[in-house]
């Protein structure tokens, strides 16, 4: 028998990233009682690696940009797949957003007169990116860790939350184990924010690190209930580096391209004269990465597979000052000087623009009482990413979750539990611990990400697809042989199962979703279906039944009446 604790709170949040912890801090400062949980340190979440910045048009640049602005340009970059309502939030409400940061106390760059400096970045009307060197969220997770720290919110990080427990169709709170000593967590909670990212660590190559982004909140949300909207929608970073395997993915800030960067392929062609004549390197993350596959695949690549990436004509000084942290990198893991040597890249999954199916305007899911946001929700991204637009998504609707689930435990008269739940969150627990079959989770996770890599990369086509979602089938029946050892060291084989089972489920609704969305739009690329098709401005909401359309509703006309394209000329693309 493993120990086991109980924890009563009004709302848990589940993940300690950025948004997790604003959701946290809301919580807290309307006097509401709340618990923060998270498998990985609360220093290393995923929101410290974002590096560009964050938007919201404060006009401190140009007075001439608006709410307004910034929504037809994030509805635009979406391809007409964003909900305008959830654009419409987050637009509007950036500049709050901004001025909590600044209430917390974070260091934004600013102009020799005080005001918060903003810079162009690619697909933006104006400047209207705020900035903090080039880790910006690394001072903003730093930020929210202290004043959440000030609120004293107990945060747990170092349980994995394996189950939701829902009664009558309501979530009523987690079950989970610590990730040191295998405790038991039981946690009852009238709410439960989901906050524990997407799922592009499901590719060989991905900018996530190990153990994290495996479709934890995907699995966890569709397994209460609920489901997911537009999982096939994932933005693949055109640069991230090729080795060493451990660290594959990692990325090379876009900052390099925007500096001057220059790519070539293995025959030494400049090759986004093919692709992009007008805006070359400074061309939409989308079609760079389409471009960089594209040569790969037609055997222009370098002998391991990438293109190549040089700075090295850029002023040593240039260099030192607007890209340390790739410098840094590249130096530390390949001993590689950018200051001499190009950079080896490839495309890499980068974000999850799909997730848990939500309301627009409350995040709230399809289960009463559940409430999923940042990259595990969905609704303000469609087709492609506007860069900055992450960190300002996680500030706005991790103050409005927060508001709504303290309004929600508050209107509580009586919350149904169910013993069956427990009991069978429990059992899944218990089971794993005694497994001691022959298939080992790691190589199940690699056969995971390879299947993903080759069949549902930056190009789909519909034989792929189907071969995958086949591949996949014979690693879910593998899953049932799979042997879990706990060690002196912890419980992570345990985490990695749990992981595995997030993994499949997220890959299934991506492979299926794929196979559904028979077009070419933004990010999802169709080899046999190249061109957009209108009939398929929908979102696809996918759950283990099946696969439904969803019309998007329409764009208010002071909002449509300002898409148009956008210059490229000098901007960052981040």
């Amino acid at each position: 028998m493993r120990n086991e604790q109980q924890i009563s709170t009004s709302v848990l949040v589940i993940g300690t990233g950025g948004s997790g912890l604003r959701a946290a801090i809301e919580l807290a400062e309307s006097g509401t009682d709340v618990l923060a949980v998270g498998k990985r340190p609360r220093h290393d979440a995923h929101t410290s690696l974002a590096a560009g910045g964050i938007n919201a048009a404060l006009g401190t640049m140009d007075a001439e940009d608006s709410w307004q602005q910034h929504a037809a340009d994030t509805i635009k970059e979406s391809y007409f797949l964003a909900d305008p309502r959830t654009v419409q939030v987050v637009a509007q409400g950036a500049a709050r957003g901004i001025e909590d940061l600044e209430r917390y106390g974070m260091n934004f760059a600013r102009e020799a007169d005080g005001r918060i400096s903003q810079r162009f970045f690619g697909a933006h009307k104006f400047r209207r990116t705020a900035f903090a060197g080039d880790y910006t969220g690394l001072e903003i997770q730093r930020t929210l860790i202290r004043r959440a720290q000030q609120l004293q919110v107990p945060i747990l990080d170092s349980v994995y939350i394996t189950k939701l427990l829902v009664a009558e169709g309501r979530v009523f709170g987690a079950y989970g184990f610590d990730v040191n000593d295998g405790t038991g967590y039981l946690i009852h909670a009238d709410a439960v924010i989901l906050a524990a990212g997407g799922h592009t660590r499901i590719w060989r190559r991905s900018s996530s690190r190990r153990d994290e982004n495996t479709g934890d909140a995907f699995r966890l949300a569709v397994e209460a209930g609920a489901r997911l909207r537009d999982a096939e929608l994932v933005q693949f970073h055109p640069s991230g580096i090729i080795e060493p395997e451990s660290v594959a993915g990692t990325l090379v800030s876009e900052a390099a391209r925007g500096e001057g960067g220059i790519l070539t392929n293995a025959l030494g062609e400049r090759f986004m004269e093919r692709y992009d004549p007008q805006r070359m390197e400074l061309s939409t993350r989308d079609r760079v990465a389409l471009a960089a596959y594209s040569e790969i695949a037609a055997g222009r690549g370098t002998a391991k597979g990438g293109v190549w990436l040089d700075v090295s004509h850029l002023p040593r000084a240039t260099i030192m000052e607007r890209l340390p942290r790739v410098y840094q990198t590249l130096l530390e893991e390949q001993m590689l000087d950018i200051t001499k040597q190009k950079i080896e890249i490839a495309p890499t999954a980068h974000y999850s623009m799909g997730g848990v199916q939500v309301d627009p305007l409350t995040h709230v899911t399809e289960v009463p009482g559940l409430y999923a946001i940042g990259e595990a929700s969905s609704g303000l991204h469609g087709a492609n990413r506007l860069g900055g637009n992450s960190l300002i998504e996680l500030l706005v609707f991790g103050r409005i979750v927060g508001q709504g689930a303290a309004r929600y435990s508050r209107a509580l008269t009586s919350q149904p539990r169910s013993q069956a739940a427990i009991e069978k969150a429990r059992g899944e627990v218990d089971r794993l611990l005694a497994a001691d079959g022959q298939e080992n989770v790691r190589s199940l996770q690699r056969a995971i990400r390879d299947i993903m890599t080759q069949h549902a990369g930056v190009v789909r086509e519909e034989a792929g697809l189907k071969l995958g979602l086949e591949k996949l089938a014979e690693v879910e029946a593998r899953m049932a042989r799979v042997g879990i050892h706990p060690d002196i060291a912890g419980y992570q084989d345990l985490c990695h199962a749990f992981d595995l089972k997030s993994s499949v489920l997220a890959a299934r609704a991506t492979l299926e979703s794929a196979l559904e969305r028979r077009e070419t739009r933004g990010c999802h690329n169709r080899s046999d279906y190249p061109h957009t098709d209108p009939q398929l401005q929908v979102n696809l909401i996918w759950s283990p039944e099946g696969i439904t359309r969803e019309p998007i509703p329409e764009v208010p006309g002071e909002v449509a009446a300002l898409i148009s394209e956008v210059s490229q000329a000098g901007k960052l693309v981040e």
